[in-house]
């Protein structure tokens, strides 16, 4: 119709010019066209519920089933299926209360070194379009595609569309994108269109587009900031946006700028590759309290395992070394150990982390442990010979051999006998 503007666009499926659907060359329906699409360059990819695609990818019987992938009775919901979300169903929720919602589900354990294994597989198809790959986690990322369109000959935003059919072909997993100028728009917008998703959030529409949006979407806000902004009459992102950073500062400190700044739409951090994680850790809830000593360990050296899995995939190691301990009233203990070099092993995770239990197993009942890696840096130089410990390289070595086979034949190919220890305590 003559007078009506189109916006430049394109056919996710075939890439084809298309400003709206149908696309004339393929016939699909999943056309994407926005103003700022040839101009925006920062991505968020999150892969779809990933351990339970994973787990249905993997056993085809579950496809049209509810799937919740986490701890059993006492214990939290990891991820779960967009068919268990239709019941009420959420990550992080505890498991009781997730059965209670859908008790027709299926409810797996997590395989962490499975999953490690399908995000290296992602994160490879990522780097090779960016060398600008900041991942969050095992499931997410963002991406810094800018000055790539000479190199990929497309646009960000199709060779980001590309990036999420590739993904599909090769490891048969869905993604969803968001796609803007800076890294909080970018993860605003991949949770826009989930699954299978592709959502762009331009500069220019920005801050009309967040003016009328709850403050509790805004990752950083968490329930206690949400609570005092509430009480002092501020609900949604615009009412930040006309505040008086001034006045946010006095009232809220360094976080009340912060939140003056993405509400108006101001993220200068930028996607970096060197800065990507933090932390590595992993921690169960158990179904029943523990206060023993033994069983502590035997939880411990699972949770060291997975730890060292994680930084080996990432190529990490870390200088200190955190025990963490919730006791049955719910209070948080934490204990942190430097190292005087890094580690990725996790006989050397667990001996340390193992002194500190041994301090806290008093006769204390827990109803959590978990084990972490801080003061994060590149493998290489890590794990050196010990002079004190003559028996540590041997280990050493048997880990890295037991390593070598398991990538061969799978996880649970290969074991140490304190892994098949006092297995009695974690289950119902």
């Amino acid at each position: 119709m003559a007078g009506v503007e189109t916006w430049p666009g394109f056919c996710r499926d075939c890439l084809s010019d298309a400003a709206e659907a149908p696309c004339p060359s393929c016939g699909s329906t999943r056309v994407i066209a926005h103003p700022e699409i040839d101009t925006l360059a920062i991505a968020h990819l999150d892969c779809d519920a990933f351990y339970a695609a994973i787990e249905k990818r993997d056993d085809p019987s579950l496809k049209d089933k509810p799937l919740i992938v986490g701890g059993e009775t006492r214990g939290v919901v990891s991820t779960c299926c967009y068919i268990a979300r239709k019941y009420g169903v959420r990550s992080a929720m505890p498991m009781f209360q997730a059965r209670k919602l859908c008790p027709q589900a299926v409810v797996l354990k997590p395989r962490h070194s499975h999953y490690s294994a399908v995000a290296r597989q992602i994160r490879a198809l990522m780097e090779s379009l960016t060398p600008l790959v900041e991942p969050l986690s095992l499931d997410e990322a963002y991406l810094d595609l800018s000055g790539t369109e000479r190199i990929h000959h497309r646009s960000p935003a199709r060779t980001m569309a590309k990036l999420a059919a590739d993904i599909e072909r090769e490891v048969n997993m869905t993604v969803s994108i968001g796609l803007s100028g800076n890294k909080f728009l970018a993860k605003l917008a991949s949770e826009l269109d989930k699954p299978r998703g592709f959502a762009v959030i331009g500069m220019a529409e920005a801050k009309s587009f967040l003016r009328d949006k709850s403050i509790a979407m805004m990752r950083g806000a968490g329930k206690v900031m949400q609570a005092r902004l509430e009480r002092d009459g501020l609900t949604t992102i615009g009412q930040l946006q006309d505040a008086d950073p001034k006045m946010l500062a006095g009232r809220y400190g360094a976080t009340g700028l912060w939140l003056h700044r993405m509400a108006n739409a101001q993220d200068s951090r930028r996607v970096d590759a060197s800065g990507e994680m933090k932390t590595i850790s992993s921690e169960t809830t158990f179904n029943s309290d523990l206060s023993k000593l033994a069983d502590l360990e035997s939880v411990l050296w699972r949770q060291a395992e997975r730890v060292s899995a994680r930084a080996k995939t990432y190529g990490l190691a870390g200088r200190t070394i955190v025990l963490k301990l919730k006791t049955s009233d719910f209070r948080l203990r934490t204990r942190s150990t430097s190292l005087d070099s890094p580690t990725q092993l996790a006989d050397r995770i667990f001996r340390t982390a193992q002194a500190a239990l041994k301090r806290e197993a008093d006769g204390t009942r827990f109803r959590l442990l978990g084990v972490g890696l801080s003061n994060l840096a590149p493998a290489e130089g890590a794990d050196p010979s010990s002079l004190i410990d003559t028996q540590s390289d041997k280990r050493a070595a048997a880990e890295r051999a037991m390593d070598k086979i398991r990538a061969k034949f799978g996880g649970a190919s290969v074991g140490t006998g304190r892994s098949f220890r006092n297995e009695r305590p974690l289950k119902k």
